[in-house]
């Protein structure tokens, strides 16, 4: 085994991770289907689906110790003899099963889509409540957003958004691929990218500051279906 071969698999893992954050998004997506259609009800559909997306969350932190364990041991061995890179193998296996031994169902919890999956039903059956009943009170500001009250344009593209995120500093929206190009183009020329909704003082978005928004996603969508848009 050469530290070469083992940092291709450790790339290949964290391609897997990108697949597994999308899985959980669209375990939500569809769990959002269902609210919609059958409300929440005990339902064992959503039973079933927070139970894949509970297995996703402990297939997303195993890789997260199984990097962990590599990056540790290979760094230990990299200035060792050649021989050292023998019990590299059972080294990384120990310390990952160390790593594990400590992650709990409450860590599992924790994790930001789980969340962002329990928060999502949460808020799109409350939604929906309130649609139904055409009450006109004022409910908690992330959740009451009717949709004629909601501007579905990214303030980058000047169009319809559709794949909505959050800004989780000043919780404005943007258009998904907009923002992360620009993000991307500014840090290249090494400048920040500042919010670009008019009367924003945050003058440093990250990436890491950006949420799917999939009930607004959801909204969006059945926008486009009664107004006709394609």
């Amino acid at each position: 085994m050469s530290l070469s071969s083992v940092q291709s698999t450790l790339s290949t893992l964290k391609s897997c991770q990108a697949d597994i954050g999308a899985c959980m998004d669209m375990i939500s997506d569809v769990a959002l289907g269902i609210v919609e259609a059958q409300g929440m009800n005990n339902s064992p559909s959503l039973k079933k689906l927070e139970e894949m997306i509970m297995e996703c969350s402990r297939l997303d932190r195993e890789i997260n110790c199984f990097v962990e364990s590599v990056d540790e041991k290979t760094a230990q061995v990299r200035n060792e003899p050649p021989e050292a890179m023998v019990h590299l193998r059972n080294s990384v296996k120990d310390r990952f099963s160390e790593l594990m031994a400590g992650v709990s169902d409450a860590d599992l919890q924790r994790h930001s889509k789980v969340v962002a999956f329990k928060d999502s039903i949460r808020k799109y059956a409350m939604q929906g409540q309130t649609d139904a009943e055409n009450e006109e009170e004022e409910l908690d500001e992330d959740i009451a957003v009717t949709q004629s009250q909601t501007n579905f344009i990214c303030p980058l593209t000047q169009v319809e958004m559709v794949n909505p995120v959050k800004n989780k500093k000043c919780s404005h929206y943007y258009d998904q691929a907009a923002v992360l190009e620009m993000i991307k183009a500014k840090h290249k020329n090494k400048k920040n990218f500042r919010c670009p909704k008019v009367g924003c003082d945050n003058r440093d978005v990250q990436q890491s500051d950006l949420e799917l928004d999939l009930v607004m996603k959801r909204m969006i969508q059945n926008h486009k279906r009664q107004s006709g848009k394609t």
